[in-house]
Order: C-alpha cells, then sequence, then structure tokens
C-alpha cells in the first residue's frame, strides 16, 4: 500500500489524462477554452505528496448503524410489532450501508513525478511501489 507521504512509487499502467482549461490571458470577455491530453507511461516514478482516505459515512449509512446496533441489543426483548417495524426500517438502509462500505476504504494520492508533474486525487490502485 501507498499509504505513507514521502513513499517512492510508479504508475502500474500507461495513464492518459485529459482535462478542459480555460485560457484566461487575453480578452476578459472572451476566455478560450481548449482541451489537452498528457500521456505518462507505466514506471514513471514519483513521490506521495499526500494521502487521502475517503470515509464519508451518509446520514443513511449513521441511521443504518444506529438502528442495527438497536435491533441486535435489544430486538429479542422488543414487542414483536415494533421488532418487525424496526427490522423494514433497517433492510430499507441497507443498500445506503453496502454503498458506505465499498467506499469507506477508498484512498487517493498526491503523486510529484520526477519529471515535474503532480498528480492530485489519483486512487491509490494506480501505483506501485518503487
Amino acid at each position: 500500500m501507498m499509504r505513507e507521504e514521502g513513499r517512492r512509487v510508479k504508475l502500474a499502467a500507461d495513464t492518459r489524462l485529459t482535462d478542459w482549461v480555460a485560457l484566461t490571458e487575453g480578452p476578459a470577455d472572451s476566455p478560450e477554452t481548449v482541451a489537452g491530453s498528457v500521456s505518462l507511461a507505466a514506471g514513471t516514478e514519483g513521490t506521495v505528496e499526500r494521502v487521502v482516505q475517503h470515509d464519508h459515512q451518509s446520514a443513511e449509512a449513521r441511521e443504518y448503524e444506529r438502528l442495527k446496533s438497536l435491533l441486535d441489543s435489544f430486538g429479542r426483548e422488543m414487542p414483536a410489532e415494533s421488532r418487525r417495524r424496526l427490522e423494514e426500517q433497517v433492510g430499507g438502509l441497507e443498500p445506503d450501508w453496502a454503498a458506505y462500505l465499498a467506499q469507506r476504504d477508498r484512498v487517493t494520492l498526491t503523486v510529484r513525478f520526477d519529471n515535474g508533474f503532480i498528480l492530485e486525487d489519483a486512487r491509490e490502485d494506480l501505483f506501485t511501489p518503487a
């Protein structure tokens, strides 16, 4: 894993980057927009400058966690109708919980390549240790 600032990494595969750029030089009322792309070869080395662990839990995922805990802790002691309603609520929130679990371990990096390029918000799996 590349979850450490200062660690040397290299691109795992050829990577093409594209973007739109607004050029503001010239008349202020008519900025130009151009498209550009840069290709970086597999094996291009650089240094990790920043690591971001994405852990954005939605209100629905927090509610799932709260209700599931309540159900697990006290479900057997609840009246049958209350337990059934709680189980329905938990079931309705399961897709939100699954989406949270799928993304909570997402890590992005900012890497400064030896050639001077800086790649921000890049998925960790684009790199291997150098």
